[in-house]
């Protein structure tokens, strides 16, 4: 490690720059494609009860409360473990960190593989979700670590979409296992997937080089921050405020997406089993190329000197106001194309500004603080996972009908996401907030 060191930072004697440039360029794709596997798994992970849901309910003798409580308890612990995640990812190395975490994941989606009770169901979803916590906030220190910071845009979105394309895979293969074989063998699959993803990454994965990791260096766009500033100080900043509301609210409708579309389509709008596994799909392919395309809108507007609060801030929180503004219009609407449309549409402008606003966040923080940071912002946003699908549950169980319960729950998420949005569009300025920081 020591040799690939010296070759990645340019410190190795004899050696020009232009000559390592390459190499180093080639294995940040290489790890940033195993980071996108990763995410790939983590998210099918997270989708997989939502399309067991129905046998789930009818094996057990749930209802809809109830199932919202096994929803909910993945996030139960969720934030703990992002908290602590980002604290261990700046002692222990990425490789192995990384490689711990995905560990979990398949130990703990082993149990589902044969008969369990409730009790049993709860406590493997919150190790999970335990599990799972750190991983995006992770995931983005290491993708951060093989690029300057005028560059990490793409890099980002590139990871986000992997949250995309998991459900997209998942939906329709697990589907399709769940309903030649059982539910359980969907979770079987999940976990021998988290073993084979632990591999590759323990042969290709790590961090990247110290100079890109800080984002210093001719390249860096923006002042050079110290390389520690208080706690207190940085969560103070308008930036991360507005940050933390933001993905507050777009994470809550991405639990919901998770935790309850499967069954939406299903109870709510009647749709059979084979149909509802292709339709979760779409939102999910229309997210992952959203949130690629946001990315690469983001790197234009920044090389054309458009400031960082449009790139990663405005830009950001202007697709969360329209996708909650979706959200309430397809909950209001009866099944077919145009609702269908509606609910793609609000899936993707969820997803797609999460890659750049990670890059804003990114723009106001020590590189040292990065990881730890990201993991409290992941905790605190993973609260709208913990909220949000037990008050769809609970309201699709008050509902006069399924269908207008969960035409409630809907309009209320919609709500809170313009709630969310305009209070971000109004505070996040990354470039204000690090020139305060650098000034103190």
């Amino acid at each position: 490690m020591a040799v690939e060191q010296q070759e990645v930072s340019g410190s190795r004697p004899g050696g020009s720059a232009a000559g390592r440039g390459a190499p180093v360029r080639r294995r940040a794709w290489i790890v940033l494609a195993l980071l996108v596997c990763l995410m790939l798994v983590n998210y099918a992970d997270k989708v997989v009860v939502g399309l067991a849901g129905v046998g789930m309910k009818e094996e057990l003798g749930l209802d809809d409360a109830g199932f919202g409580v096994i929803q909910s308890s993945f996030f139960w612990l969720f934030a703990v473990g992002s908290v602590l995640g980002g604290w261990l990812g700046g002692k222990v190395r990425a490789r192995w960190l990384l490689a711990g975490i995905a560990t979990l994941w398949a130990l703990s989606l082993a149990p589902m593989a044969a008969q369990v009770g409730f009790t049993t169901i709860v406590a493997c979803r919150v190790l999970l979700g335990f599990a799972e916590g750190p991983t995006t906030a992770l995931a983005m220190q290491v993708a951060h670590s093989w690029f300057p910071a005028h560059k990490r845009a793409i890099p980002s979105s590139i990871v986000v979409a992997g949250a995309g394309i998991g459900p997209l895979i998942a939906a329709p293969v697990l589907t399709w296992v769940i309903l030649a074989y059982s539910w359980h063998a969907a979770f079987a699959v999940l976990a021998v997937c988290g073993a084979v993803v632990t591999l590759l990454w323990l042969v290709g994965g790590d961090s990247g080089p110290e100079d890109a990791q800080g984002g210093h260096g001719a390249a860096a766009a923006g002042p050079v921050l110290p390389e520690w500033v208080p706690l207190r100080r940085l969560f103070s900043t308008g930036t991360l405020i507005g940050m933390c509301l933001l993905f507050f609210v777009a994470y809550a409708n991405t639990s919901v997406k998770v935790s309850w579309l499967p069954l939406y389509l299903r109870e709510g709008l009647g749709y059979d089993a084979t149909t509802a596994g292709k339709l979760v799909a779409l939102p999910y392919l229309g997210s992952a190329i959203a949130v690629i395309v946001v990315g690469v809108v983001s790197a234009v507007l920044t090389r054309r000197g458009v400031g960082s609060r449009v790139t990663r801030g405005v830009l950001p929180g202007a697709m969360v106001l329209v996708s909650g503004v979706c959200t309430i219009a397809f909950s209001s609407l009866d099944r077919g194309v145009p609702q269908m449309v509606l609910l793609v549409l609000s899936s993707c402008l969820n997803s797609a500004g999460y890659g750049v606003a990670f890059a804003g966040l990114a723009d106001v923080l020590p590189a040292k603080q990065r990881g730890a940071v990201f993991g409290i912002v992941t905790g605190i946003y993973s609260l709208g996972g913990v909220v949000a699908p037990l008050v769809v549950g609970r309201l699709v169980d008050g509902g006069d009908s399924i269908a207008l319960g969960y035409g409630n729950g809907f309009l209320v998420l919609g709500l809170t996401m313009i709630a969310g949005a305009l209070a971000a569009l109004l505070l996040v300025n990354p470039a204000r907030d690090a020139a305060k920081l650098t000034a103190e």
